[in-house]
């Protein structure tokens, strides 16, 4: 079969939905520009996947009510810059550009340590400084127990499944040790959930909008995201309709609901105890496994703790698995998560596992075992650090953007903010031309939805966090203005 065969097709009416409100307001001779901006941009942030062929000249020009001079120019703008492979008769295909001469990485991620860059597409912490060099020395010194076997344990080792454990039963959950299983951080535990609980076409209640690579992972695996809308409501909190999440469970009969009750990403949103009652018993009564994402739980902006979801219902049931995660807590250089469910359903992802893995490396794992036993203090401190920078990107986005509305979440690392305008995609796209990472609106939701929103975290430090502003008011002034695409690297959110 040749290899094209096995390539996606996306028609043109289809591609137009996934583009959005991509003209500039100056429109004009731009339109090429902007349109070669905006695919570039839905390639780089995985929204139109690679090997992804796209609709004929004349097909495409129809669907977008322009000229097909405007998607000759376009197409030939993101062929010159490597986003585009043609071949003579059969078409173009979606690609990442290649890597320049010179030597700049293609990773999808920012360039570790570039100062000239700032980053605000990535909600994660800086590592705490004392409590993690302390950690890591005191684990090269507990390594010394470990090295005599081969190092491979699919379940985590057990220092650490203890500790989770114990983690999960101080915070109102009893567990035991296997009932947990580590992973290398959450999004390789929704990923092995995925895997093991659902298969091609089968459907996936998530919110919306939800995690952009919890959406990646359902979609990678063939399954179908089955979209939960939130609400915005008093007081610039968004919700879940809880009858709305029934009906959606009784319609779409779906394998698998993942959601995120503990400040939501990217909303913010904490669901109450009253929903989280009601979440537990809709997966008992339907028989419908659900994923609970605690990765932002321990990162909590208010004095009153929060209860687990599994918590309200039978400490040993299969039908509620939860993703937590060293990477919001401490550090996500530290790669380590775990899934906390019943000790059958542990044994059953251990097995489907080995498709993916082996398991995490022992030195992390007993740093991070170091970590859990000074989680309430290095919370502590978090909690300090990241209310201040929550209320400094609030007070600075009044002055300088005072026609954005955005939420004040109790906990998370993160802002979601409504721009009063369909631009979120051309803000991203524009603001990389000003060494300004940021995460469109519509990562978080499906088939572009969300062009009004932009989410930004609040994890910088002041002074980055001042200049990475004013860049960003720089773009939002010249947003209009598009400009020839940049050499720039592909995005991951996290």
């Amino acid at each position: 079969m040749d290899r094209d065969d096995l390539e996606r097709r996306m028609g043109a009416r289809s591609f137009a939905r996934l583009m959005g409100d991509w003209r500039p307001a100056s429109g004009g001779g731009r339109l090429a520009e902007a349109l070669a901006d905006r695919v570039r941009l839905l390639v780089l942030d995985g929204r139109l996947p690679l090997q992804t062929r796209v609709p004929a000249e004349r097909e495409l020009a129809v669907a977008l009510e322009v000229s097909r001079t405007t998607v000759a120019a376009a197409y030939d703008t993101l062929r010159d810059a490597g986003v585009l492979r043609s071949r003579r008769g059969a078409g173009s295909w979606t690609q990442l550009p290649a890597e320049p001469s010179g030597g700049a990485s293609s990773a999808p991620y920012a360039p570790v340590g570039d100062l000239s860059l700032f980053d605000l597409a990535h909600a994660a912490p800086s590592a705490p400084t004392e409590p993690m060099r302390a950690a890591a020395a005191a684990a090269v010194h507990d390594l010394d127990a470990h090295l005599g076997f081969h190092g491979y344990d699919l379940r985590g080792l057990l220092p650490l499944r203890t500790a989770i454990a114990e983690r999960c039963t101080a915070r109102g959950l009893p567990t035991t040790v296997d009932q947990i299983l580590v992973t290398a951080g959450a999004q390789h535990a929704i990923a092995l959930v995925v895997l093991a609980l659902t298969g091609p076409g089968d459907r996936v209640v998530v919110e919306h909008p939800s995690y952009p690579n919890a959406l990646d992972a359902i979609r990678a695996h063939g399954a179908r995201a089955v979209p939960l809308p939130l609400g915005p409501g008093p007081g610039r909190t968004w919700s879940w309709d809880m009858d709305l999440l029934a009906a959606t469970i009784r319609d779409a009969a779906p394998r698998l609901m993942y959601l995120i009750p503990d400040f939501q990403n990217p909303t913010g949103a904490v669901l109450d105890d009253a929903g989280r009652e009601r979440l537990v018993e809709l997966a008992r009564r339907t028989s419908t496994p659900l994923l609970v994402d605690e990765t932002m739980s321990e990162v909590s902006l208010r004095d009153e703790p929060i209860r687990p979801v599994a918590a309200f219902g039978a400490a040993d049931s299969p039908l509620v698995l939860t993703v937590g995660s060293a990477s919001k807590s401490f550090w996500g250089g530290l790669r380590v998560g775990w899934i906390r469910t019943s000790a059958p359903m542990v044994r059953r992802l251990a097995a489907t596992r080995v498709q993916m893995d082996l398991g995490n490396p022992v030195l992390e794992q007993l740093v991070v075992t170091r970590l859990l036993a000074d989680a309430t203090a290095i919370a502590a401190a978090r909690r300090i650090e990241l209310t201040a920078a929550r209320d400094h990107l609030q007070d600075r986005i009044a002055t300088l953007f005072p026609g954005w509305v955005p939420t004040r979440p109790q906990g998370g690392m993160s802002l979601w903010i409504e721009l009063g305008e369909a631009v979120s995609s051309r803000l991203a796209s524009a603001a990389r031309r000003h060494d300004l990472l940021i995460s469109a609106g519509p990562r978080y939701g499906i088939d572009g939805a969300f062009e009004r929103y932009l989410r930004l975290p609040f994890t910088l430090r002041t002074d980055r966090m001042d200049m990475a502003l004013e860049r960003l008011l720089t773009t939002w002034r010249e947003l209009d203005r598009v400009g020839p695409l940049q050499d720039i690297e592909p995005v991951a959110v996290a």
